[in-house]
């Protein structure tokens, strides 16, 4: 694997470093993020958290990739103008930390039993509308002559009652 940096900008009004690259990875896939981010670090010499990868973009059967990333002065300016979708691309989020199943993990502070409530009110709401479903289906629909032959009992006992 070979990156070639194609142009290199800086931007000082945002604290960064803009590069441009392309890899050739000749007989092999593209290469993972991760190991992208570190290469570039050591090219410009930084460090790894501080490259944000913006996009990396490799045709089909194509051997090269090109790419975006963005090289701040610290994660601090990087959390301040890069977006959260990138930040979480790269790994750079404040308080995640990443598990051995890839997983990222939440905070020691954060309650980890909130999908399993959200879980517990669905099927609760889930509920009345299914007993609902039921009710319908046991009252059969009465034809026209069958309440017809209703009123007239319901007559004769309410005037059944009053003698």
């Amino acid at each position: 694997m070979e990156i070639e940096i194609q142009t290199k900008t800086n931007n000082p009004l945002l604290k960064r470093t803009e590069v441009h690259f392309t890899i050739n990875h000749d007989g092999g896939k593209t290469p993972k993020r991760e190991l992208i981010r570190s290469e570039l670090a050591e090219k410009l010499n930084t460090k790894k958290e501080n490259v944000m990868i913006n996009f990396m973009k490799s045709g089909f059967g194509s051997a090269y990739t090109v790419g975006y990333a963005k090289v701040y002065k610290s994660v601090k300016d990087a959390e301040a103008y890069e977006k959260k979708h990138v930040l979480k691309r790269n790994h750079a989020l404040a308080g995640e930390k990443k598990s051995a199943k890839g997983e990222p993990e939440k905070a020691a502070g954060q309650p980890t039993a909130q999908p399993e409530q959200k879980e517990e009110s669905s099927k609760e709401q889930e509920k009345p509308a299914e007993e609902k479903v039921e009710e319908k289906t046991e009252e059969p629909e009465k034809s026209k002559e069958e309440k017809t032959d209703e009123q007239p009992k319901e007559e004769k006992s309410a005037e059944e009652k009053k003698e």
